[in-house]
């Protein structure tokens, strides 16, 4: 089975106005994220203030949105300073997910505050939503011809165009669709991480979310270690991989803290 793209535009706004697939799937994946972590939030924290998540979750999107775009400006600095008016240029591809995530908690958590919501509750039901999201939205990079790894010839090998190609690779045709291994296992953390907030809600709030961060970033420092479409190497590095040990780090630290915390108030 050979996996190849049927191209970036989905159709045409009159002549000239172009949709791509990437953008669709992104908005799709956002909503039903959204969604989820909605009922997610309702079925296990009964809060009667549930209604409110509705009100702010538009914020957290454009916040993520922007910040996934601006971090992976920033990660490709040296192209986007000598064409700024490609930094709005969105519907094409061009985003990075550690930014969005990182600016998305923070408004997360100062909304959680103005609305009267338990923090560590909308932390623990946008894990579950983003983990689902991401699975959805990585098939954007499917049709944008990116995310991909390392040439290879195994069955279910990814067809790269020559204009999508490193350098280096120009000779290759197939390479492995990481972008396909990531959308399964971020499919798998969000079947573990219902699972875990199903355990762990009524006594260990926070504990889902900081699962989360481990397991994902778990996830991305596996596949980033085939991708070659890395957008920036620290040392020969991917800095994907730097934050993933970052965010496991964090992770880890977060449990062992709620640990302690709900070990005492017993």
């Amino acid at each position: 089975m050979v996996l190849k793209s049927s191209g970036e535009v989905l159709f045409y706004i009159g002549k000239d106005m172009p949709v791509y697939k990437y953008g669709i799937i992104v908005a799709l994946a956002c909503l039903i994220g959204v969604i989820t972590a909605y009922f997610v939030y309702k079925r296990f924290y009964s809060d009667k203030n549930s209604e409110k998540i509705w009100d702010f979750s538009a914020y957290a999107l454009i916040g993520g949105i922007i910040g996934a775009r601006l971090y992976y400006c920033l990660l490709n600095f040296p192209y986007y300073i000598k064409h700024l008016t490609e930094i709005f240029n969105i519907r094409g591809g061009g985003m990075s997910i550690h930014g969005g995530l990182a600016a998305g908690i923070c408004i997360l958590i100062i909304f959680a505050k103005k609305f009267k919501l338990g923090v560590l509750k909308v932390l623990d039901a946008f894990a579950c939503g983003t983990a689902l999201a991401q699975s959805i939205g990585r098939w954007g990079n499917f049709f944008n011809s990116e995310a991909f790894g390392l040439p290879t010839n195994l069955p279910w090998k990814l067809y790269i165009p020559e204009s999508r190609r490193p350098e280096e690779f120009i000779n290759y045709d197939y390479f492995h669709p990481t972008f396909l291994y990531e959308s399964i296992l971020d499919l798998i953390i969000f079947i573990i991480l219902l699972w875990a907030i199903k355990k762990l809600s009524r006594k260990y709030e926070g504990v889902t979310f900081f699962i989360y961060l481990i397991l994902y970033a778990a996830a991305r420092f596996f596949v980033e270690q085939i991708r070659i479409d890395s957008a920036l190497n620290i040392s020969g590095i991917p800095v994907a991989q730097i934050i993933s040990v970052m965010m496991i780090i964090i992770g880890t630290c977060g449990i062992c803290i709620l640990y302690k915390k709900y070990k005492y108030s017993v």
